[in-house]
C-alpha cells in the first residue's frame, strides 16, 4: 500500500481507488479470458459442422445452428472468464483488505497491551513517513496517547517515591525523639517537645502542599478574578514577609508605580503566587542580597517579575524547575529548602488565570528572574 499512500494520501480516496482497481482488474481478466476462450470454444461446437451448407440451408436466424453454436461458445468463454475474474478479484481483495486491516489490528493488539499496563507499546505504522492518511494519523495519535500514559504512570511512581521520601525524614525524627524520651536518653523538657512539634509541622505543611497541588493539577479550585491593584498587594506582602527578609538580611524592594493599571486576578490566589515566588527567592538568596518585584505592560497584558541576585540556576535545570519535588540544590535539607512543590503550585495558579510563568537565569551565582503574566483589567 506504500505506492497507494504516496499517490493518494487520504484514506477515503485510497479505499475508493482500491475498489475501482478491483473492478478494473476483474473486467480486464474477463475480457482477456473471453478473447482467449472464444476461438477454441467455437471450434469445439462447430468442429463437425459443414459451415457452408449450414449457412446456405438454414440462414442466420435466431434458431439457426450457427447462432446456437456461437451462443454456446460465448457462454463457455464467459463461464471460464467469470471464474478466472472471480478468483483474481477475490485474491486481490484479500490482499488489499489485509493491507487496510493490518494497521487496525496492530492498534487493537497494542491497545490491549496498554490496557494491561505495558505503556511502552507503540504502533509501527506511525513511523512510516511516506504514509499520511487517516490510519497513519490515528497511529500517531495512538502513540502520543501511549506516551502520555507512560509519562503519567512514571510521574505517579515518582510522586509516590517522593512523598514517601518526604514523609520518611520527619517520621524518622519523631520516632527517634520519642524513643529517646522513653529510654531516658533525651530529657523530657520543652526543647525536646519543640523538636517533635517542629517535625510534625513539617509533615503538616507537606500534606497541605500536596492537597493544594492535587487541587491545582485537577483544576479543582475556584478562581474569582476581579480588578486588583498591584501596589495594594505590595503593602500586604511587605507586612507578611518583611520580618523574614529582615531576619535573613535580604532586602525586599518593590518597583511598581502607584498609577500602574489594575490586573484581573483572584486576590487570594495572586497573593499565593507571589508568596511562593518571594519565599523561593528569599530561600536561595544569601544575606546581603536583594529581591525585587517589578511590573510592566507587555503585549496587552501585565508582566510581573521577581528578581534576585542569589545562587542562580544552571541552564540544565531551567526546563525542570517547575516539576514537583524538583530541587536545584540537591544537598540542601528539606527543612531549609521547602517541600519542592511551591513553584509547581504557582505555575498552575498562573495558568488558571490565563497567564504564563517562566524563569530565566544567566547561570550559577548570577541570580534568577521568575516572570508571569496576567490580563489587564478593563
Amino acid at each position: 500500500m506504500n505506492w497507494l499512500s504516496r499517490l493518494f494520501p487520504r484514506f477515503g480516496t485510497k479505499l475508493l481507488v482500491t475498489y475501482l482497481l478491483i473492478i478494473l482488474v476483474t473486467f480486464a481478466i474477463l475480457a482477456v479470458v473471453v478473447n482467449l476462450a472464444i476461438p477454441p470454444a467455437l471450434n469445439r461446437h462447430m468442429g463437425n459442422m459443414d459451415m457452408g451448407m449450414g449457412m446456405m440451408g438454414s440462414g442466420m436466424g435466431p434458431d439457426s445452428e450457427v447462432v446456437r453454436n456461437t451462443r454456446a461458445a460465448v457462454d463457455d468463454a464467459l463461464l471460464w472468464a467469470a471464474g478466472a475474474a472471480v478468483l483474481v478479484a477475490v485474491a486481490l481483495s484479500v490482499w488489499l483488505t489485509r493491507q487496510v486491516v493490518s494497521p487496525v489490528r496492530e492498534m487493537m493488539l497494542a491497545s490491549r497491551e496498554i490496557a494491561e499496563g505495558r505503556y511502552e507499546k507503540r504502533v509501527s505504522l506511525a513511523s512510516d513517513e511516506r504514509s499520511a492518511d487517516e490510519l497513519a494519523q490515528l497511529a500517531l495519535s495512538f502513540n502520543q496517547m501511549a506516551s502520555q500514559l507512560e509519562l503519567a504512570e512514571n510521574l505517579r511512581r515518582e510522586l509516590i517515591a517522593d512523598v514517601s521520601h518526604e514523609l520518611r525524614t520527619p517520621l524518622t525524627a519523631i520516632k527517634g525523639y520519642s524513643e529517646g524520651l522513653m529510654d531516658g536518653v533525651l530529657p523530657a523538657n520543652n526543647e525536646s517537645f519543640q523538636q517533635i512539634r517542629k517535625e510534625a509541622d513539617r509533615m503538616q505543611r507537606l500534606v497541605a502542599d500536596l492537597q493544594e497541588l492535587s487541587s491545582v493539577e485537577a483544576e479543582g479550585f475556584a478562581v474569582h478574578p476581579r480588578p486588583l491593584s498591584l501596589s495594594g498587594l505590595e503593602r500586604a506582602l511587605s507586612k507578611q514577609l518583611g520580618g523574614q527578609f529582615e531576619e535573613k538580611g535580604v532586602a525586599l524592594r518593590f518597583e511598581i508605580s502607584p498609577n500602574f493599571p489594575d490586573v484581573l486576578a483572584d486576590e487570594d490566589r495572586l497573593m499565593q503566587i507571589l508568596l511562593n515566588l518571594l519565599g523561593n527567592a528569599m530561600q536561595y538568596t544569601p544575606a546581603g542580597g536583594r529581591v525585587q518585584v517589578s511590573a510592566a505592560r507587555a503585549d496587552g497584558e501585565v508582566r510581573v517579575e521577581v528578581t534576585d541576585n542569589g545562587m542562580g540556576i544552571a541552564a540544565e535545570h531551567l526546563p525542570l524547575i517547575f516539576n514537583r519535588f524538583y530541587r536545584v540544590d540537591k544537598s540542601r535539607s528539606r527543612s531549609g529548602g521547602g517541600s519542592g512543590i511551591g513553584l509547581t503550585i504557582a505555575k498552575g495558579l498562573v495558568e488558571a488565570h490565563g497567564g504564563r510563568l517562566w524563569v530565566t537565569s544567566e547561570g550559577l551565582g548570577k541570580g534568577s528572574t521568575f516572570s508571569f503574566t496576567l490580563p489587564i483589567a478593563k
